[in-house]
């Protein structure tokens, strides 16, 4: 693998920022709490935390060791599920923030490849992520039974089992 150079660096930062953006542009224009901003950080996070990866990774193979470069992914993974885990809410049997939470999540692997330079992967991630946010909301929107009855279960805080309300 050759070093990147800074100009890579920076084009890399501002390609996850702007994939994160597009998603949280559709989180925003849907009142959702995480939105604009909190999308294209998590992009830009993820992307910083590979590209230091690989930078690190291009030091430490100089010296003739090895290095895995998706260690560091891998801790991504698992510290986002924290932040994403935040935005979940449950109150009254009823569970909100699922969908901010796996926007997160999502997001955080768009900025992952856009860091390792697959911008390809993370073009048709960006995009799929939007039809799933934005036309699959308007359609379970559309077609949600008139009472609201999402149909997931949930405890209500004792053991039981309850529908939620959407």
């Amino acid at each position: 693998m050759d070093t990147l150079t800074e100009l890579e660096v920076v084009e890399r930062i501002v390609v996850a920022l702007v994939f994160g953006a597009a998603l949280g542009f559709e989180r925003e224009r849907s009142n959702k709490p995480a939105g604009l901003r909190t999308y294209a950080l998590v992009a830009e996070g993820a992307a910083l935390f590979m590209i230091g990866s690989i930078l690190l990774g291009e030091q430490v193979r100089a010296t003739g060791d090895p290095y895995d470069p998706s260690r560091i992914a891998s801790t991504v993974v698992q510290g986002i599920g924290f932040l994403a885990g935040g935005a979940i809410l449950s109150a009254g049997g009823k569970i909100m923030g699922l969908t901010t939470a796996a926007g997160i999540w999502v997001t955080a692997a768009v900025g992952l490849l856009v860091g390792a330079g697959f911008y390809v992967a993370a073009f048709a991630g960006t995009a799929a992520t939007f039809v799933v946010l934005s036309a699959l909301g308007w359609f379970e929107y559309r077609f949600r039974p008139a009472n609201g009855e999402r149909g997931y279960d949930v405890g209500d805080g004792e053991g039981n089992e309850t529908k939620s309300r959407g």
